[in-house]
């Protein structure tokens, strides 16, 4: 899952980024509306997470644009405006929920969950590849009755796999979904995320392998029962 946080305190941003990646999410954090619009059009998000009090103007306008857009990813609002007239504002406005501060990060992560429940990434069914289930709603991933703890990125990583189970992902796509908005990977990152999340799964009996195709990226497959793979290595 990945979050877009319109967030012009820089406490705050970082506050936020810290609960929302022990979630298991990944966050984009911008501070203006100009930054906001240029993210949401470059990357398609699953969650957008709109402070209203920005430098460059107020957010209730970016989030009419966004619905006039017909881009129905949900909001939530973080603001200081309080009033029950500020409140219908933000909703009518087309927010899908409204959360004051100062609030509690359990909260704050509660109301992440409930809205990204109904995202369309996560009203798909739970990923299942070999022995391991991936759901998208609580980013928990299993191998048969074991939880599988994994670093954010490599979580990432392997969320992007196997939603294409058996088809070749290219390398700029998986660096797209473990960059950040606002950096870009190291030039061996993503053959070191790889290589580190091949050594976990096999050390679970997973039941996949992930094959490099050379010049082009990767692709999670099954294991035959006896072990054996075919294709690329």
């Amino acid at each position: 899952m990945r979050l877009l946080l319109v967030e012009d305190s820089a406490r705050l941003a970082a506050l936020l980024g810290e609960a929302v990646r022990e979630a298991g999410w990944r966050l984009d954090a911008v501070g203006t509306l100009a930054e906001a619009e240029a993210a949401i059009a470059a990357t398609d998000f699953d969650l957008i997470l709109l402070d209203l009090g920005l430098p460059d103007g107020d957010g209730l306008d970016l989030l009419r644009a966004i619905r006039r857009a017909a881009d129905a990813t949900p909001v939530l609002i973080l603001t200081a405006r309080g009033t029950v007239e500020e409140r219908i504002a933000g909703l009518d406005a087309g927010a899908d929920d409204y959360l004051v501060k100062p609030f509690h990060h359990r909260e704050f992560l509660a109301r992440c969950r409930a809205m990204l429940r109904r995202s369309p990434m996560t009203l798909q069914p739970v990923l299942v590849a070999g022995r391991l289930a991936y759901d998208p709603a609580t980013a928990l991933l299993t191998a048969g009755e074991e939880t599988i703890a994994l670093p954010p990125r490599e979580r990432a990583l392997c969320e992007a796999l196997m939603r294409d189970i058996g088809r070749l992902v290219p390398r700029r796509r998986l660096e797209t979904t473990l960059s950040d908005y606002d950096s870009e990977l190291t030039a061996n990152a993503l053959d070191l995320a790889v290589s580190r999340l091949r050594r976990r799964l096999e050390g679970i009996g997973s039941g996949v392998e992930i094959a490099t195709v050379r010049g082009l990226g990767y692709l999670m497959r099954e294991c035959a029962s006896d072990g054996a793979t075919e294709g690329p290595t």
